[in-house]
């Protein structure tokens, strides 16, 4: 006879994981409704995502754009998003029915020994048994379990994907500092250079006049001296711009052969100040999402160990053939099944599984404690840029000045030295100084650039936020 085909079961339909809605912010953190350090903000200035580009600089904007594409710590974190998918994916599974096929082949020789058959030898039987079978096992996630351990690595996929986000803001940042940094070492050797240049001259100059009489040997001691000095200045800014130049190309992913050209001149013009809010932070900077995102993946886990207290219940079916010829394994009348349920409670285990309940809470509290240190530095970031803006402002005005004077006053000592009515040290000291001055203004040239894109860095980039419960 045929047997019974199984009754067909009433299948719960089983929500799938979503990501776990925002986290709020930590209760005692007061977040003002804006930054107290006031600068002149431009209203209508937008945070572009290639914010880099602010600057005007076409040779920034490629060295940005192959630094993207062949860094290798931004690989590093794309291959962290890639292994978060696919722990997604993993937790994903637990939800479906688990469904195993097998073919089994087996021969066997079995003795029949004392039983009191007649002729020679041990009497045996020798058969051959061919199996097919397919079993499915579908635990019912009645507490929720497996559905907040899918929330949890979505979770970590935004999390990931903020990660790679800061990770290439973070890299463009380096890079503008860099790129930034081997342009001013560009000026600074120019202006060595130059200066080596006018104390040759100076000492030649004064050489000539003590020959004829006219100047004591100490102005040639002063004179050789600064000159020493000067080209020991020049093979100090030689050794620097190699550096600078080799740490960009590692930044793009080259060999470093301090081979990297760069502009003579810095920037001149900054890019606007965009306006911003302290609350934009949360949702515009993605350290901060991938904090909040890893503190809602905690909750997750909690939940999930919260109901593994509890039974779980699963079904269990299975159905084959069995048969001694390997023909019959497709022949209805040699089916076999089963269908079952189980139900598993944790009766003892000796408290571990309220010690993962209580492990995964106070990993919870740490993910809440981040989360507010984080946004304490992210705001600290912002407003200790603002205020640096102020000052650099300030200090602009006077280092141009400065330098101004310097350069006037040095000019005015040799004019005054050649007509016999000042001191060689007035000249030495002069020049020094407009060089100080000029290199000086050189770099507080590069520290605005720089400040400018640590306050793009600070508020974000041009980073967005996904939609809350998107597909990261």
């Amino acid at each position: 006879m045929r047997p019974p085909r199984p009754l067909p079961f009433v299948l719960l339909l089983m929500a799938c994981g979503s990501a776990p809605p925002t986290a709020a912010p930590p209760a005692d953190l007061d977040v003002p409704a804006a930054f107290t350090t006031a600068v002149a903000a431009d209203a209508t200035a937008a945070l572009r995502d290639d914010w880099w580009t602010a600057f005007g600089d076409d040779d920034l904007s490629a060295i940005v754009a192959r630094g993207l594409e062949h860094n290798h710590d931004l690989r590093a974190a794309l291959a962290r998003f890639e292994a978060a998918m696919a722990a997604r994916g993993i937790a994903a599974g637990a939800a479906w029915p688990e469904v195993d096929g097998s073919l089994d082949a087996q021969r066997a020789r079995r003795l029949f020994l004392g039983f009191p058959f007649g002729g020679g030898g041990v009497p045996s039987s020798t058969t051959t048994t061919f199996g097919l079978s397919l079993a499915v096992r579908w635990e019912l996630d009645v507490w929720g379990r497996v559905r907040a351990g899918e929330s949890a690595a979505i979770a970590d996929v935004e999390a990931a994907a903020a990660d790679v986000a800061a990770a290439q803001q973070s890299l463009a940042a380096q890079l503008c500092r860099t790129w930034f940094a081997t342009i001013e070492a560009t000026d600074q050797l120019a202006l060595a250079n130059a200066t080596a240049a006018t104390w040759r001259g100076t000492a030649e100059d004064v050489r000539d006049r003590y020959r004829r009489g006219v100047r004591p040997a100490f102005d040639v001691h002063v004179a050789a001296t600064n000159l020493a000095n000067a080209e020991a200045a020049v093979t100090a800014r030689v050794e620097q711009l190699q550096r600078v130049r080799r740490q960009l190309e590692v930044l793009t992913g080259a060999y470093p052969r301090g081979e990297q050209t760069a502009p003579s001149r810095l920037p001149t013009a900054l890019p606007p100040i965009p306006a911003a809010l302290p609350g934009e932070l949360l949702q515009r900077r993605p350290d901060l999402v991938a904090a909040e995102r890893r503190l809602a993946a905690a909750g997750c886990r909690v939940d999930a160990a919260r109901a593994a207290l509890w039974p779980r219940l699963a079904l269990t079916a299975s159905g084959g053939t069995a048969s001694e010829e390997l023909d019959d394994l497709v022949d209805e009348d040699f089916h076999v099944w089963s269908i079952g349920a189980n139900l598993l409670a944790p009766l003892f285990r000796g408290g571990a599984l309220r010690a993962d309940v209580a492990r995964n809470e106070a990993r919870l509290g740490e993910a809440v404690a981040t989360y507010g240190s984080a946004m304490l530095r992210a705001f600290a970031e912002v407003e200790d840029v603002l205020a640096t803006e102020q000052q650099l402002v300030a200090r602009a005005t006077h280092v141009a000045a400065a330098a101004t004077h310097a350069q006037a006053a040095a000019d005015l000592a040799r004019e005054r030295y050649q007509a016999g009515l000042a001191d060689f040290l007035a000249v030495a000291d002069s020049q020094r100084q407009a060089f100080l001055a000029g290199s000086a203004r050189i770099a507080l040239d590069r520290q605005r650039l720089e400040n400018r894109v640590d306050l793009f860095l600070a508020l974000g980039g041009g980073y967005r936020r996904a939609p809350a419960g998107g597909e990261p």
